[in-house]
């Protein structure tokens, strides 16, 4: 609901206005001085500004133009005195809604607020609409992929964005942990604080502690100064330990508590330092298994695990394939600035029908190979005993990546891929159908 934040220096006037919003059923905060309404303000809030411009200590000039250093769209309208006119009307030009001149009627109030309500409604609307598409294009650009599984993750990705909730990613090597973790940091309220990833397989052990959790001067023989961890430093953003299952188990406890009490202690203190931060932590291994060798805590594995996001392998995405290889090639010809050469259908085919145990890591350095002009190394063809698939189930992945790969090559032509393919239209089309593949997800294959 908007609110009308009224401001006068006069108590019968603020009284006159909290009268003639209330019968109009309108939600009213009544300021005595501008800096009170200012703290009020921000660029999220519903509401509009009515201010006297005669006032002490802040006029209403003064509270124009700090209101506009916060959200120079927010509608502020000025009450003049007959002399200010000339005023009113220049401060129009430099941001204000509009003015009413003393005394005015109550039904002049209310109509002038109504337009500055409506005026903040749709800037609003527009801002969480932009707000909307971009983060949507960040997802598709960061998530490229049409498949069931990759759609399904950008949803959970998305909505658990939103949340202040610690996460645990889940996902085999390549497949993108390090991505997906920056994407809930980027998407997050937290988005303009600090990200700090560490990888906790590439700190030593014995310097992990101090690294995490930072050291007071003296708190060994080299420490001549204090030095505080990574944890202090994302205070306020997001903190991403990767390859947790590297940590071991004392420092498991300590994590623990500062999860739990999101408070740390630096190694030769004894005070608790308060943290506002979020957790978000990766493994690709299985956590239950370490616990059952007792080298990973259950209680931290439960804690993390409350929210968690498993993530999917080449394998299981295998549609998208053919997109994700030529949007490598794109980005490999950039990179090495060179013109990305055309792929050849024949090799897209081979390329989604491949086996790729590294997932998107062993993808992209084929792509690159290609673009260097080296021979792009395949892997290895999957075969029932890896996959522990039915005949069945492979045929039906095989056909559905190469008649994907044929539709991204032709960029969802269908009469140039039932050519390509030497089947019939109404071959192709119910084959389609059967394997849930959309033409209308091919015609921009970059994505």
């Amino acid at each position: 609901m908007s609110i009308v934040l009224f401001v006068d220096d006069e108590e019968h006037i603020r009284q006159a206005a909290a009268q003639a919003f209330e019968l109009n059923n309108m939600t009213a905060e009544l300021y005595e001085s501008g800096l009170d309404a200012l703290s009020r303000v921000n660029e999220h809030l519903d509401a509009v500004v009515v201010t006297d411009v005669k006032m002490p200590k802040m006029d209403g000039l003064d509270l124009l133009k700090s209101i506009r250093e916060i959200d120079q769209d927010f509608p502020v309208i000025l009450v003049t005195g007959h002399g200010d006119i000339p005023m009113a009307v220049d401060s129009m030009r430099t941001g204000a809604y509009d003015f009413i001149e003393k005394p005015f009627s109550q039904k002049h109030l209310i109509q002038t607020v109504r337009r500055a309500q409506e005026k903040r409604r749709l800037t609003l609307e527009v801002r969480s609409l932009k707000a909307s598409q971009e983060g949507r294009r960040t997802l598709e650009s960061a998530l490229p992929g049409k498949s069931q599984a990759i759609e399904k993750l950008k949803s959970k990705v998305k909505m658990l964005a939103e949340l202040e909730a610690d996460v645990l990613i889940v996902g085999d090597t390549g497949t993108g942990k390090d991505t997906v973790a920056k994407l809930l940091h980027d998407l997050s309220p937290r988005q303009n604080a600090e990200f700090v990833s560490i990888n906790c397989a590439a700190i030593p052990k014995d310097l992990l502690e101090l690294e995490l959790f930072g050291h007071e001067a003296g708190a060994f023989p080299s420490a001549t100064t204090s030095r505080y961890g990574k944890f202090e430093y994302a205070r306020g953003g997001t903190v991403f330990l990767d390859a947790i299952e590297m940590l071991p188990i004392d420092t498991q406890a300590k994590l623990l508590h500062a999860i739990d009490k999101r408070s740390i202690t630096r190694l030769g203190s004894n005070q608790a330092i308060e943290l506002d931060v979020r957790f978000l932590t990766a493994s690709h291994m299985d956590l239950k298994e370490l616990i059952a060798k007792e080298q990973f805590r259950s209680d931290l594995y439960y804690r993390l695990a409350k929210a968690d996001l498993v993530l999917p392998d080449l394998d299981e995405r295998r549609e998208d394939i053919p997109f994700l290889f030529q949007k490598f090639v794109e980005e490999a010809g950039i990179r090495h600035d060179k013109e990305a050469p055309a792929i050849p259908s024949e090799l897209l085919t081979q390329v989604a029908t491949a086996n790729w145990p590294g997932n998107l890591r062993q993808l992209n350095i084929a792509a690159e190979r290609f673009v260097l002009g080296i021979d792009v190394d395949l892997g290895r063809e999957p075969s029932t005993a890896q996959t522990g698939k039915s005949l069945s189930e492979m045929i039906a992945e095989q056909e559905r990546a190469i008649i994907a790969s044929v539709l991204a090559a032709h960029k969802g032509s269908l009469k140039e891929t039932y050519e390509t393919l030497q089947v019939s239209r109404k071959a192709l089309y119910e084959k389609m159908q059967k394997l849930d593949l959309r033409r209308e997800d091919f015609v921009d294959a970059e994505h």
